[in-house]
């Protein structure tokens, strides 16, 4: 999620799980399977699983009770939560909006500015242009001296495809692409975004105006972050130090429960493949070069490798997303384009070499020509468990979101219309337990990346209704219906009152640091982009340079882009043959 990059599940649903969490150490005892203890024993060998594990090898193997008395209710907190109730509307408006206008990875022109108009209405200084995206920015809101820096995330982009009428329990696009040969869907909010950065933004909001209402010094930065779904905003933004000199960082991501955990998540690399051929007319094909054919060839031959190649932990999965426009004519360029997920860094690259090599054995056999660009890579996830437990407790005294009947009803004609068992919204706060010891894989983050550079902490409030999954019109249909604009402020003041502890109560945030510095002792974060890297990005309109002060293109991408042409030749079939007398 996510995304273009899969279920886009993050690390607190990890934690919807239930039932017993064994130890590393019993599951070995009682499994004892070479490939078991090999996926067991890798995060010894990675330091980056092991940083990310660390906290489950004690939580399981001495058992685990979620701690108390970490939230403290006060009269800030409740100031924070006052604010959330007292702009209720404006803030599930918010969503609505953002909801209505579905807008594309990169290209999130509208949603992001009326996030960034939420935000500079709540005093907060806006800054368009982060890292050099037109559409990310930083909103920035300061009282006093010598309070800590505290980040939100908020996020806007929607998915290709997934457009659904808001609050329809059946398959109902409200976007329905017309074509004769290729009909199709619009773009939605298939995972839940507009709310994401709305509840972000509306918790930043309540404790800036917190903090000025009881005095409490504090720097708030939001970061408006663009293309999460593609995972380039955050990873290439981390990069750029624009995350430096926080203290602690909170995110949320829509879920189908109500939970967090401290889970980690899956590293990957994005990766698209450029297949070069000659066209020619599908009649008379004889020395054409089929670039279609190279791309299916390698969408072939890896999926070979899911047997010897691909752990438990790993992922793989590819769209052809150029594959030509008409059968009569040979496509001369095609491409592929591949997620590549596992358990670290390390392991990705393992993978990433295996599917590059694939794609020049479907090159050779095709007699085309082919070429790779590296569109995004993250990280796993390192979790916070401190601040996953400070974020619980307040959850579970916040309680879960207030669904109305409303919201109950059209969760059950979704798991109806789904052909799942009709249980409606999760209605509870889950139970904080430790992650899975043996990491099985899931999904990717670009939250990730700053992860490491600063304690992170991320949960789930319930959005969707209990056994559907992100990335879908279902999904798409709760966003900013009743199911969804209850998780949004649900969501914010969950966010907000954890942030509020970290003010108030000094010793939290000092706690979760050391925790922090312990975890990354001896261990450097390293971008895993490639050098050199250009991110990918639009143009925007005029209208959109113009309203936010911006100028194009930014000085850290080349424009135009380089095209993309073929110079290929038709293949020989050899000598010609001597006519029979």
């Amino acid at each position: 999620m996510c995304d273009l990059h899969d279920q886009h599940e993050h690390a607190h649903e990890a934690a919807m799980a239930a039932g017993p969490v064994l130890s590393r150490r019993r599951i070995m005892q009682m499994l004892g399977a070479a490939g078991v203890t090999t996926a067991v024993m890798a995060a010894d060998a990675d330091p980056a699983m092991a940083a990310a594990s660390e906290a489950a090898d004690a939580a399981t193997d001495d058992g685990y009770e979620a701690p108390k008395g970490l939230a403290q209710d006060g009269p800030a907190k409740q100031a924070a939560l006052g604010w959330i109730d007292g702009n209720s509307g404006r803030i599930t408006g918010l969503n609505a909006e953002i909801w209505d206008h579905a807008e594309l990875s990169l290209r999130e022109w509208n949603s992001s500015l009326a996030e960034a108009g939420f935000l500079e209405k709540a005093g907060f200084d806006v800054e368009f242009g982060t890292a050099g995206f037109p559409t990310a920015f930083t909103a920035t809101f300061r009282h006093g001296s010598g309070g800590p820096v505290l980040g939100f995330s908020g996020e806007y982009d929607a998915l290709p495809g997934l457009s659904q009428n808001k609050g329809v329990g059946h398959h109902n696009p409200r976007e329905y692409i017309h074509d004769p040969f290729a009909p199709g869907y619009g773009p939605g909010h298939g995972c839940g975004h507009s709310a994401l950065g709305t509840a972000a933004a509306a918790a930043a909001a309540a404790v800036a105006q917190t903090a000025k209402k009881h005095r409490l010094p504090v720097t708030v930065k939001f970061f408006g972050s663009t293309a999460e779904e593609a995972l380039i905003g955050k990873t290439y933004a981390v990069s750029k130090g624009v995350y430096d000199g926080l203290d602690a960082f909170l995110d949320w991501h829509p879920s189908t429960a109500n939970a967090t955990g401290w889970g980690t998540t899956t590293a990957m690399t994005a990766v698209t493949f450029t297949f070069l051929g000659v066209a020619g007319h599908g009649g008379t094909p004889l020395g054409n070069k089929s670039a279609l054919d190279a791309a299916v060839m390698m969408a072939t031959m890896s999926e070979f490798l899911r047997e010897e190649n691909l752990a438990p932990s790993g992922r793989l999965h590819w769209v052809i997303n150029n594959g030509g426009d008409i059968p009569n004519v040979t496509p001369e360029i095609a491409e592929i384009s591949y997620y590549v997920r596992e358990g670290s860094p390390a392991r990705v690259k393992v993978l990433l070499d295996k599917v590059i090599a694939v794609s020049e054995a479907a090159a050779k056999a095709s007699q085309t020509t082919v070429g790779h660009r590296i569109t995004s890579a993250c990280w796993n996830q390192l979790p916070s468990k401190s601040f996953a437990e400070l974020l619980h407790e307040n959850m579970t005294q916040i309680g879960p979101p207030a669904f109305t009947d409303e919201a109950h009803a059209l969760a059950k004609e979704l798991q109806e219309s789904l052909g799942l068992p009709a249980a409606g919204m999760h209605d509870k706060v889950g139970a904080l337990t430790p992650p899975n010891p043996v990491f099985m894989g899931g999904g990717s983050t670009d939250v990730a990346d700053i992860s490491w550079n600063v304690p992170t902490v991320s949960m789930g409030a319930a959005l969707a209704p209990i056994g559907t999954k992100m990335h879908t019109w279902s999904t798409a249909a709760c966003a900013a219906a009743a199911p969804g604009q209850a998780a949004v402020l649900a969501a914010a003041k969950y966010l907000a009152s954890t942030a509020v502890d970290l003010l108030t109560q000094p010793e939290r945030l000092k706690a979760i640091k050391a925790e922090f510095a312990e975890r990354t002792k001896g261990l450097e974060w390293k971008t895993a982009l490639p050098e050199g890297y250009e991110p990918p990005m639009y143009e925007p309109p005029a209208w959109f340079l113009k309203k936010t002060g911006q100028k194009w293109p930014p000085n850290n991408i080349t424009w135009p882009p380089k095209r993309v042409v073929s110079h290929e030749k038709f293949s020989s079939l050899g000598p010609e043959l001597t006519p029979q007398k």
